[in-house]
Formats: C-alpha cells, structure tokens, sequence
C-alpha cells in the first residue's frame, strides 16, 4: 500500500498537469469577426480554426449604421469587420480602422485590379480590401403578387399593404426613391434627398416593417409578399426553401451596386490571425466556395475558373450588360451623409 504521503504527492502531481494543460487550453489565440449574417460558407471558419489552431467566433450585424456606432461607441473586442465601401471612409476618420499590412496577405494579388481600379472607394487597400460586391432588388412571391413591374413603385401598392418591406438602410432606401425621382442615388441636393424622404414616406404607410435580416424568413413563410433584397440572400432563400414561387428583379429606374469590404479594427487583439483569415478568403477555390454559397460576386478573378456554370450563368452574381448600366454603386459622399440622415430621421419619426 503506498503511503499517504506518496499518495498526496501524486494528487498534487495530477493536479498540477490538470492546471498546466488548462491553461495551455486557453491561451488558444481567438479571431473575433464581426461579419453580416449567413455571408460564409458553410465550414470555412472551422477549416480555418483547424489549419491554424485557433478558435473563431462569429458575431452578426444587420446595418453599416450598427457596425459604425458600436465600434464608435467604444466596443472592442472585434479583430475583423466586414464594412460596406461607403462607410470606410468615416470610420477611417474616426479612428476606428487600422491600416493593413500587404505582405501578410499575398492572396490580394488575386484580385480584379479593373474591378479595385474603377468600383472600389478605397483602390489602393491601404484600409479595406474587397469582399463580396451585389445588387439590391426587389424579391416578391409570384403566387401572391399580381401584375408585377420591376420598379421601386411596388411599394406604392396599396394592396399589399402589411405584406411588404424595405430594407433598415438609410442609404439604400432614399437610394431607390431618389432614382424613381429621376437623381443619383448619390446625390448631395438637400430638396432632392428630402423629396426622396417623402416618397418614402407614402412607401412607409404600406410596409409592414423596415427590415434587413427579418424580410428572408418573412417572404419564405409568405408573411411577406415583396421585399427589397440583396440579390444573394433571395438565392439563399430559393435554395433553402426549393421554391420556385420566389423571384427576384432589378428595378427599370435603376438600383444599388456595393462592395462590402474587410477591415480590422484598431485596437484588435488577433491582427495577424485577422490578415490570415483575409488572406485565406481571398484563395481561389476558398473564394469559389463563398460565391457558390453567397450568390454574391467575389472580386477575385482566379476563383472564375472554379464556379459551376449554373453560378456563371446566374444574372443574380454575374448580372446581364444591360442591366448592369443601370446600377449605380453606393459612394462615400462626405459631410453630405448628415443630409441623408436627417432625412432618415424624419422617415423614422413619421407615422
């Protein structure tokens, strides 16, 4: 029989390697991502965590707006976000985004340079590097919608009052009345973008509600009968559902083009696991997968050679010449943005 001093010894032994391997445990550096819902394909963060040794843990947001004032409002926490192009440049100026380190991610030379030389706010990558670029339509139910016309307009239909939504975005909603009004979407004209606001105001009184992430589940249980929607997530939806009643158009007035962006926050804990998952994005065949399962269009021209040709195929990741010069992409306007929000404000406010 071993003796109770033996036997304390051992205790402390175990006890001891018990402590050690957890803390070994913990000391697994974590990604933190701040990312829009359902915009990875599905085991890429675990292939990532695998490959690298890390754990990722996700986080989703549903507006610019959101992701602006939290980070501005002193959350911390987050090594990689996902912000639209327009919003770059005032995070930017807030401090808020740190510049990227190039050599550490040398899968950027993947990249559509006529697509970051003409559509990207920020050509030269110095905080921000493209992502995922789409439009924004109208999704509507072809069982329940009758005499359907691809315009902004549907929302002037007062019979499908409490069957629709617009998107919670500020800019792409007085973005789509300012086209039916015959303006930029991008205009700085002060009457302009408060006309835009009272249109969108007549539009308000026959939606059920403004919204980005609850209008997918809504018009796949026909709660909803007609959404504004970005082009990928009513594939998404399609898919999901196998239902062939949903459809999708862009708007004969014209609609929104935009360029979601990765960016790491300053301040984040894991900025080189940040710049490995970016560079890891931006691998062809990874990059494929993410355009397969988004619908959204990835920049990256190395990754063509891996879509199916139902992807190819599809007008809603690779839209049709004549549609694609009535879109119009979504730009950083400076100071003037205070317009759109007062105007948004006074949307809100209105019942």
């Amino acid at each position: 029989m071993k003796s109770p001093l033996l036997r304390f010894i051992a205790v402390g032994l175990v006890a001891g390697l018990v402590l050690l391997f957890s803390s070994c445990a913990k000391k697994k550096p974590v990604l933190h991502v701040y990312i829009w819902s359902d915009y990875l394909a599905e085991g890429l963060v675990e292939e990532f965590a695998a490959a690298n040794n890390c754990e990722v843990i996700v986080d989703n947001y549903d507006s610019n707006e959101v992701l602006h004032a939290k980070l501005k409002g002193g959350a911390t926490g987050y090594d990689l976000v996902f912000p639209s192009s327009y919003i770059v440049r005032m995070m930017v100026e807030d401090g808020l985004l740190q510049k990227l380190n190039h050599d550490r991610i040398p899968n950027i030379k993947n990249l559509d340079p006529i697509f970051v030389g003409s559509v990207s706010v920020d050509k030269k990558m110095v905080y921000s590097i493209p992502y995922m670029t789409g439009a924004t339509g109208i999704a509507y139910r072809t069982d329940e919608v009758e005499d359907f016309v691809p315009s902004w307009q549907m929302f002037a239909r007062s019979d499908l009052a409490g069957r629709m939504t617009l998107l919670d975005d500020h800019r792409e909603v007085l973005g789509a009345a300012l086209r039916v009004l015959g303006h930029s979407m991008n205009s700085t004209d002060e009457a302009a973008i408060e006309a835009a606001a009272d249109l969108v105001i007549e539009w308000k009184r026959n939606i059920a509600q403004f919204a980005s992430e609850s209008n997918k589940a809504g018009i796949a249980s026909k709660e909803f009968y007609l959404v504004q929607a970005w082009g990928g997530d009513v594939q998404q939806i399609i898919d999901e559902n196998e239902d062939p009643n949903i459809a999708f158009a862009l708007p004969q007035e014209g609609f929104a083009m935009w360029e979601d962006t990765m960016a790491i926050p300053t301040g984040a804990d894991n900025v080189d696991l940040a710049e490995k998952f970016i560079n890891f994005l931006h691998d062809p065949v990874i990059a494929a997968r993410n355009i397969e399962f988004n619908y959204y269009l990835c920049p990256n021209w190395a990754s063509y050679r891996h879509l199916s040709e139902e992807v190819l195929q599809n007008p809603i990741v690779i839209i049709p010449p004549e549609l694609l010069k009535k879109g119009e992409q979504i730009k950083d306007i400076g100071d003037d943005l205070a317009k759109y929000t007062a105007a948004w404000d006074r949307v809100k406010a209105t019942q």
